[in-house]
């Protein structure tokens, strides 16, 4: 692969990941993987006020992950695409590893 084309993949990579760098967006997506939600349910369920969520969608908008569909006077906000939660339980259980060995080094110390 040519190294103009490796550089633009891998910024693209960064913006998505950077669109997961926020705990806030972590959660509306595993809320969106539950069913759509609009910005109102999202805020209650959440306990978030209304202009967090909009941001936070916004940026989840720009990299991809989420779209939506204008039904009415009311927007619904679905996941993009399914693989995204895949993703983010192959980190958590990265990081549940990662947690477990601490846990045996610090128990190795007492």
């Amino acid at each position: 692969m040519n190294s103009i084309l490796e550089t633009e993949i891998t910024q693209l990579h960064a913006e998505i990941c950077a669109g997961l760098a926020d705990p806030n967006r972590i959660m509306i997506l595993y809320a969106l993987s539950q069913s759509p939600r609009n910005v109102t349910e999202l805020c209650h369920e959440l306990n978030m006020p209304q202009p967090l969520v909009s941001r936070h969608l916004k940026v989840l908008r720009e990299r991809g992950m989420v779209v939506f569909k204008r039904q009415g006077t009311v927007v619904q906000y679905f996941l993009a695409d399914k693989r995204l939660i895949q993703a983010l339980d192959l980190l958590r259980a990265v990081m549940r590893d990662g947690l477990a060995k601490r846990a045996e080094l610090v128990e190795a110390l007492t």
